[in-house]
């Protein structure tokens, strides 16, 4: 493992595995693991979060677990001149997990979750009402076999 990712050097891999593997632990057991101050840790921390390595503390939540069991990719294909309106009017979605401007056939690419299959159907329905959205193209999930990661890239992977 190279001793700095962009910026990051041995302590800040090591507090990050820290905080990962023991997520409830408090920051001054998280010091006292890391063999560091309290303050190094928190100061650490703060500089990773303002640097934007760092994107949130708080739980990551199971679409399953909240009643959403039924995930699908959605490619939109949409007028080029109605991008931050559809954008806008795709954020308004709670059912709308994540959403990326592609390269390729598509130009949306949609991950959403729903109750069941005739739910996902609703929420596509509601994307192409879209004024600007064109058609869709989507594909029901059957099994998560590699779940959202970062974590591998900076070599703090469990």
């Amino acid at each position: 493992m190279p001793a700095r990712r962009h910026g990051l050097d041995e302590l800040d891999l090591l507090i990050l595995r820290l905080v990962r593997e023991r997520p409830r632990t408090g920051l001054l057991e998280i010091a006292r693991l890391a063999g560091v101050a309290r303050g190094t840790v928190q100061a650490r921390l703060d500089r990773m979060a303002a640097d934007g390595v760092i994107t949130g503390f708080g739980p990551t939540l199971s679409p399953t677990a909240l009643g959403y069991p039924v995930q699908a990719f959605t490619t939109l294909e949409v007028e080029q001149a109605s991008r931050e309106h559809i954008s806008a009017a795709l954020h308004a979605i709670p059912e709308l997990l994540e959403a990326y401007i592609v390269t390729g056939p598509g130009d949306v690419w949609c991950r959403i979750a729903g109750r069941d299959n005739e739910h996902v159907q609703q929420v596509i329905d509601g994307m192409l009402a879209i004024p600007g959205v064109r058609r869709s193209t989507t594909v029901i999930t059957l099994s998560e076999v590699v779940a959202h990661r970062v974590h591998p890239l900076a070599g703090i992977a469990r």
